[in-house]
């Protein structure tokens, strides 16, 4: 899967436990899907899984990774993946854009790009087997980049992976769930979750300001593929600035939280945060007394590779020192039929 910023990766096996102790069999929400690392590890163990993302890049991993089932397009991934390896590179929107505006690939892997997008687009894919695809495309281009792990900058100096030819592997595709077809979305998280009714509701909101729109606005255009007009040393989308959200603002973030867990439509909550955002364990704690907490998992966890090798700017010059290198993870665990009790149990 793709590198990511806040990828649950690490914490997985402790999401899972958490999510099984509440029920087995369960149909669970993924209401910020992200890589849909979470999503695809509760598929993988039988349950039924709706994901969601209001980015549009982040709903097509989702609709590959949980929607997709591997008997369905498997043997088409396989063909397909074989022809547009062997598609000679012509240098479009993304050569461009990405490689010659600025430094994310290079070039001849940007021609590459170009040219297996563009074929994608001509075929006409259903749309559960162009998802498998784009995120075959989007692995791809991830293991040829160079960068930190976010699209705010690249680096000065190429990356040696930059120097490896794009080559597309089928992803990791899953059979269908014991407990159901999965489905996955492209909305507001907001507006989606009283439209949905599960047993388990799984929330990992934004924790601050940085949007994951700005830190992967390459994946959004290359999976819309607008080619849209762009901004500034690292190219990014104009409506980089315009789509908000009221989870990366610090006077809305408590007020969206809530809103949230009072609109899910299901028994139980877990609520993701970490020692990075807006809340302490405390503030959150606070937070969500009163709407059925009733236990907090905390673990200890490596912050990502940009807080451990320091901060740089748009054009890969280092502008910040390192950061703390570890910081805390926090599993709010909600029972929605005993709202109004307070915390009750705790493990880290």
């Amino acid at each position: 899967m793709i590198k990511y910023l806040g990828s649950k990766r690490l914490l997985l096996p402790q999401i899972c436990e958490v999510i099984a102790a509440l029920g087995q069999g369960a149909t669970v929400l993924d209401a910020f899907a992200g890589t849909s690392r979470v999503g695809h590890a509760l598929k993988a163990r039988g349950l039924k899984v709706v994901a969601n993302d209001h980015n549009a890049y982040a709903a097509t991993l989702a609709r590959c990774y949980v929607q997709a089932d591997r008997e369905d397009v498997l043997a088409d991934a396989t063909r397909l993946v074989q022809h547009y390896n062997r598609l000679p590179g012509r240098a479009g929107y993304f050569t461009d854009t990405f490689c010659e505006r600025s430094r994310f690939f290079q070039p001849r892997n940007g021609e590459r790009i170009d040219a297996i997008r563009e074929a994608i687009a001509v075929d006409g894919l259903a749309p559960e087997l162009e998802a498998v695809m784009l995120t075959s495309l989007m692995e791809a281009a991830d293991r040829v980049d160079s960068t930190t792990g976010v699209q705010m900058a690249y680096l000065k100096q190429w990356a040696p992976r930059a120097y490896n030819p794009l080559e597309l592997r089928v992803p990791e595709l899953l059979p269908r769930a014991r407990g159901g077809k999965g489905h996955a979305h492209c909305r507001d998280a907001l507006e989606l979750a009283g439209d949905v009714e599960v047993d388990i509701a799984y929330l990992d909101p934004p924790y601050n300001q940085h949007k994951y729109l700005g830190n992967y606005h390459i994946w959004e255009s290359l999976v819309r593929w607008d080619k849209p007009e762009v901004y500034g040393t690292a190219c990014k989308r104009i409506d980089c600035r315009e789509r908000t959200s009221a989870f990366n603002s610090k006077p809305n973030a408590a007020a969206a939280i809530t809103g949230l867990v009072d609109r899910v439509r299901a028994r139980f909550v877990v609520l993701s945060f970490n020692s990075d955002g807006y809340f302490t364990r405390e503030g959150m704690e606070t937070l969500l007394r009163g709407r059925g907490l009733v236990a907090v998992h905390e673990h200890d966890t490596k912050r990502y590779v940009g807080a451990q090798i320091g901060i740089y700017d748009p054009l890969g010059r280092k502008v910040g020192r390192v950061g703390a290198l570890r910081n805390k993870e926090f599993l709010f665990v909600l029972d929605l039929r005993a709202a109004g009790a307070s915390a009750s149990a705790t493990s880290s």
